[in-house]
């Protein structure tokens, strides 16, 4: 249920027109998207689809999830393991305070905007049952829409690390849902190989 139509809007046109200032592209269908732009749209549709129930705030956290990613570039941290955690810890720092900007500023109330702010940042809210939503259509975008890039660029045995770490993630709906994606046969070789060394 949506409190507020009018102002619900007004923030997602704000966080698709902070997106939409991605420097990086990708092309969709033929068209040449914004990057952060295309994912957030992407994880709003896999939202939908997964928990049509949503509430506002988890709809607006996964609108938002990676808004303005690229003003934190990989490359700011050290190439391993733990400059990786910083990197991510920053981000989900810098994410919940850029909506909390946004979303003060087109009127919502420090208490949504708190909750929203801990589900960016991944908190363990009570109940944290909306937290593993965000964490299972997160991890389903993954798998959908970039993991055969990224298998492109990375040897089997980091491949089969990652699906393991990403299924570890997920829930049991997650798991159902991951398993009915329509993936190429060789990617879906591949996560049935990793489940299999579980």
């Amino acid at each position: 249920m949506i409190s507020d139509p009018v102002r619900f809007n007004e923030a997602i046109a704000c966080f698709d027109g902070a997106n939409a200032e991605d420097p990086h592209t990708e092309t969709f269908e033929g068209v040449e998207l914004p990057k952060e732009l295309l994912y957030a749209k992407r994880m709003t549709a896999w939202l939908e689809r997964f928990a049509p129930d949503a509430s506002e705030e988890l709809r607006l956290a996964a609108r938002c999830q990676h808004i303005r990613r690229w003003n934190i570039p990989r490359n700011q941290y050290p190439m391993n393991r733990r400059g990786y955690i910083q990197w991510r810890m920053a981000l989900a720092t810098f994410h919940a305070e850029t909506a909390g900007e946004i979303l003060r500023k087109v009127g919502y109330a420090q208490a949504t905007i708190g909750r929203i702010q801990a589900l960016l940042r991944k908190e363990k809210l009570k109940p944290a049952a909306e937290v593993q939503i965000l964490e299972d259509v997160t991890c389903l975008v993954f798998l959908e829409s970039y993991f055969a890039e990224f298998a492109e660029k990375h040897e089997e045995e980091k491949l089969i690390r990652i699906i393991r770490k990403t299924w570890a993630k997920m829930s049991p709906n997650g798991h159902k849902a991951a398993l009915a994606l329509n993936l190429w046969p060789d990617l879906r070789a591949l996560v049935e190989k990793a489940l299999a060394k579980r």
